[in-house]
């Protein structure tokens, strides 16, 4: 239990500690009831047949039981559905008050960038791809997630994005032709793209020099891209409730060059150094978004916009016991990590596996 003086300064007055554990526990909120006329996007996986179907069923459940609530299209994931409006750059980001994704992570990642300079609604995510990290809820599940989300039943994670800007030479922001920064979820990669060359990159932490990188590449990403691209490249998983930045190379010259978690009030400055024989590219949330030449650079911070995934309650099943645990503020991550990434999973022996021979 949390000493009493804790519990005695908590925002819930002189209440039991472990009650602050419940609410805090995962750094999750309980979302308010919308209005009734709330707008709702969708977003879902192209050229999916199974995707469209289950579209079309979310549609007409959502006619059906929520008939003032106005439906929106992302329009570059399909065709817009007669009765269905398409995104207009007037209606986000303030004005929407839920974003349905189907399909694969990736729908997750296109919503995001569908808010690429203000505040991100809640996200409801269904599972329909190969995956499915970042997505709590099954598609048999969509009428009672979207009923808890009107009763005010539904509780979010806020996962951290990252604010990027591209700075030249003189250390001026360059703005490309939509925006002048960027919103990323995952991660931002610098990499050597089709040169035959290594990157050489000077790293600045706060605006202290950290190291001059030789290396196919960096990965700056937040703790939900912890368990992509940078796991990948041997990086650490991270709790999606932190605040944090990793550091992660791709395949460095030295092999003291590992991988680093930094506070998230961190600035992180990647440079493309002079002596750098070629350019690199920069990836964000694995869209090409520009070339950085010797001399100009990427800044990285934590974003103030956050992108609020709505959890999936813990079945009664897989809920844990003692004090400090609570049914709603479960966010499904330890589940996922062994279910999706099979984490520590033990080699089966050689004596189980049969090989058969025609």
């Amino acid at each position: 239990m949390l000493p009493q003086s804790i519990a005695r300064t908590s925002p819930f007055g002189r209440c039991p500690a472990s009650f602050y554990f419940k609410r805090f526990r995962h750094s999750s909120r309980i979302l308010p009831p919308p209005p009734p006329s709330s707008k709702i996007l969708l977003v879902k996986k192209p050229n999916d047949d199974k995707v469209s179907a289950a579209f079309r069923s979310i549609i007409e459940h959502l006619r059906a039981k929520y008939p003032n609530a106005q439906l929106y299209q992302d329009s570059a994931s399909s065709k817009i559905v007669e009765g269905v409006e398409a995104l207009r750059q007037t209606n986000r980001p303030l004005d929407i008050d839920l974003v349905i994704t189907l399909g694969g992570d990736g729908t997750i990642l296109r919503a995001s960038s569908l808010f690429p300079d203000g505040p991100v609604p809640p996200v409801l995510s269904f599972s329909l791809g190969t995956l499915g990290f970042l997505l709590p809820f099954n598609i048999d599940s969509f009428p009672q997630a979207i009923e808890d989300f009107f009763r005010g039943r539904s509780t979010v994670l806020e996962r951290m994005r990252l604010a990027c800007k591209v700075l030249d030479g003189s250390g001026e922001q360059v703005c490309g032709e939509d925006a002048c920064g960027y919103q990323v979820m995952n991660e931002v990669t610098l990499h050597r793209g089709r040169s035959p060359h290594l990157n050489i990159v000077d790293a600045f932490v706060d605006g202290q020099h950290l190291t001059e990188a030789f290396s196919d590449g960096l990965i700056v990403s937040t703790p939900t891209g912890s368990t992509a691209y940078s796991l990948s490249s041997g990086g650490p998983i991270v709790h999606p409730s932190m605040k944090a930045l990793l550091l992660t190379p791709i395949c460095p010259r030295s092999l003291s060059f590992r991988p680093l978690i930094l506070p998230g009030l961190s600035s992180l400055r990647l440079r493309i150094s002079e002596k750098s024989r070629a350019p690199a590219e920069v990836s964000m949330d694995g869209q090409e978004a520009r070339i950085l030449k010797p001399g100009e650079s990427i800044q990285v911070e934590a974003s103030p916009y956050p992108i609020p995934c709505i959890n999936r309650p813990t079945p009664p099943e897989e809920q844990g016991t003692g004090e400090g645990y609570d049914v709603v503020e479960q966010d499904g991550w330890v589940r996922d990590i062994n279910r999706l990434l099979h984490f520590n999973a033990s080699f089966k022996s050689s004596a189980t596996v049969h090989v058969s021979r025609e």
